[in-house]
């Protein structure tokens, strides 16, 4: 019997992804339109929500994500569905080093701690839960993700763009391996805990390696430049999103690695992704080779 997830945010690159792998494992996909649909009516028969949902604007996730949080709540009750959600380290705050399910959650800026409350809001409404929690996103699509945001953004003028010390090590999720994974944990669902709280390993690189790698791919020799910090910090007073980019600096200065333990215990199956191709994802003309969908067949984004 056929199992259906219902998809949020089927534009962007967890929903557009997440549509994808569990199209291609053979599960009926539904997409949720904001513009039209009763998010509670809309998850009626479905199995499992993937809450894609991100506000665009940071400044407004203190409204925004609690609104949508109770939203999502109420649908998975009205259903009986699991949520999975695209977790992220905001939560840790600065804790350089190995992070996984253990790492005490001291967040000091707005958006970790808007990201603790919708976390724990979750828990505590005793909904079925999945958190698979990950580090930078790189989408082969380029929708927003931290290669194309940041440190694609001058590859065409031979340059590579470091946000800290480009020795510094950061942890990467490649969005389809991501989705491929949920697809994997919501299988298993019934094995995992009310609220499973998962790291998602994805790679770990620093900028150097991933300016050597595509150096070697390209033939080119290729440049490593700062990140302007300096203007972020000129143009706070009256660009929102250099307050919100500064605020966030941290992450970026902070070496760290997600701790693979707890997902391979899990998905001891799982396979990701290499990592030279995770790091050639974002050169121009790149072609996502694992965005082969069954039957030759997408499914409809709404």
């Amino acid at each position: 019997m056929s199992q259906t997830v219902l998809i949020l945010g089927g534009r962007g690159k967890i929903g557009s992804h997440a549509a994808e792998a569990f199209w291609n494992a053979g599960w009926v996909v539904r997409h949720y339109d904001r513009a039209k649909d009763d998010l509670t009516k809309a998850a009626l028969g479905a199995d499992v929500i993937v809450n894609g949902l991100n506000p665009p604007a940071y400044k407004n996730w203190p409204k925004t994500i609690p609104a949508i949080t109770k939203k999502v709540i109420a649908a998975a009750k009205a259903s009986g569905a699991t949520v999975i959600i695209p977790g992220n380290i905001y939560n840790f705050g600065n804790q350089p080093g190995t992070l996984d399910e253990n790492t005490p959650q001291t967040a000091q800026t707005v958006k970790g701690r808007v990201r603790i409350e919708m976390e724990q809001a979750y828990r505590d409404a005793g909904v079925h839960t999945i958190i698979l929690r990950a580090g930078n996103f790189i989408d082969p699509q380029g929708n927003g993700d931290a290669m194309s945001l940041m440190l694609m953004r001058e590859i065409k003028s031979g340059k590579v763009v470091a946000m800290a010390d480009p020795d510094t090590m950061q942890a990467y999720a490649y969005v389809p391996d991501w989705a491929r994974a949920a697809q994997m944990l919501a299988e298993k669902r019934a094995e995992l805990p009310a609220f499973a709280d998962i790291p998602f390993p994805g790679h770990a690189f620093s900028t150097t390696q991933l300016r050597d790698v595509l150096a070697k791919t390209t033939g080119q020799s290729l440049k490593i430049t700062r990140f302007p910090w300096w203007l972020m910090t000129m143009l706070s007073p009256v660009w929102g999103l250099a307050r919100e980019l500064r605020e966030m600096r941290y992450l970026f200065e902070m070496p760290h690695t997600i701790s693979g333990t707890l997902f391979a215990q899990t998905l001891p199956d799982f396979q990701p992704t290499p990592l030279e191709e995770v790091m050639q994802a974002g050169l121009p003309g790149n072609v996502n080779p694992n965005q082969v969908v069954r039957s030759g067949q997408k499914p409809i984004v709404a």
